[in-house]
């Protein structure tokens, strides 16, 4: 199971996990906070990315240079429309297959692999449990 603490504190609100990572929370006039949109986004950038990585090393293509933007636009005031990734991707020059190799990971990782979008494609359910 996956787990994390959100809570407010004296400078604002912030996330934390069992092992000790803390990301600061905001609703986007703050300097030096991610808004929890930015935090949707940077996981499933994350886990896409993450996951692409080692599995196109593993098949001995080693990219130079591996980073993406992670994009959406509310479509109603309290919904996202489509999240895009763009890959921003460097080959290395004396590997002829590494492309191939690193698009069909990518799209394997996002269909098959990434938990979060995943989820988000499925449609998981929240629950809110509120103290009796």
């Amino acid at each position: 199971m996956a787990s994390v603490n959100v809570e407010r504190t004296e400078d604002g609100f912030v996330a934390r996990n069992d092992r000790g990572a803390r990301v600061a929370i905001g609703g986007g006039e703050e300097e030096g906070v991610f808004t929890p949109v930015e935090l949707l986004l940077a996981a499933v950038g994350g886990c896409n990315i993450v996951t692409v990585e080692p599995l196109t090393a593993q098949r001995g293509h080693r990219l130079m240079r591996l980073a993406m933007t992670v994009e959406a636009s509310k479509i109603e005031p309290t919904l996202l429309g489509p999240v895009t990734i763009t890959y921003d991707v460097q080959l290395p020059e004396d590997d002829p297959k590494a492309d191939e190799i690193y698009r069909a990971v990518a799209h394997r990782v996002h269909e098959r692999h990434c938990t979060v979008s995943r989820s988000l494609e499925k449609g998981t359910e929240v629950r809110v449990v509120l103290p009796e």
